[in-house]
């Protein structure tokens, strides 16, 4: 028999309310809620104790995601920012060390932004804080049992992703 966990007593205390509830696929659901609030609440201590903010780990973040340079317009389009928003967030960044804006090589109107060693350095240490709880939770499977997770997650990701808008009860 399986251990249980607090969303065992979460599906007995709903059972007798909701008799249509499918055990199975609340405790999947919730499950994942709980454990998507988990790594958000980790996500959220290694910012804190790096000092920064969500959106200056996400202009970090979308930085390091394009190999450490980008220009503004570029950040903006996949922040899905207005160039204003942006020019705030590379303010303070560059103040605090973390990126710098140089003029283009090959459009003196345009400008790079470019992730320091500082700037790298705060968010690989983010990267890794995170990166070491998700891999300790997934380590709780082995080897095969992750591929299965990944194979079942992606299928449900899939449905949410490509399936028809859910209809509204009727009542």
């Amino acid at each position: 028999m399986q251990p249980r966990d607090r969303v065992d007593s979460h599906i007995e205390r709903w059972k007798p309310v909701l008799p249509g509830l499918d055990p199975d696929v609340e405790g999947a659901v919730t499950r994942m809620q709980k454990i998507t609030a988990h790594l958000r609440r980790v996500r959220e201590q290694s910012l804190a104790d790096a000092d920064l903010d969500r959106p200056e780990f996400e202009t970090l973040h979308e930085l390091a995601g394009r190999g450490g340079s980008a220009a503004p317009s570029e950040l903006a389009a996949a922040l899905d920012l207005a160039p204003a928003s942006v020019t705030g967030r590379l303010d303070v960044l560059e103040g605090r060390g973390y990126v710098r804006r140089t003029p283009s090589t090959t459009d003196r109107r345009r400008v790079v932004v470019e992730l320091t060693p500082a700037g790298r350095a705060v968010w690989m240490g983010t990267m890794d804080y995170l990166g070491h709880e998700e891999t300790r939770l997934i380590g709780a499977l082995d080897a095969e049992g992750r591929v299965q997770l990944n194979s079942l997650l992606r299928r449900v990701l899939l449905a949410a992703e490509h399936g028809p808008e859910p209809e509204a009860p009727r009542v």
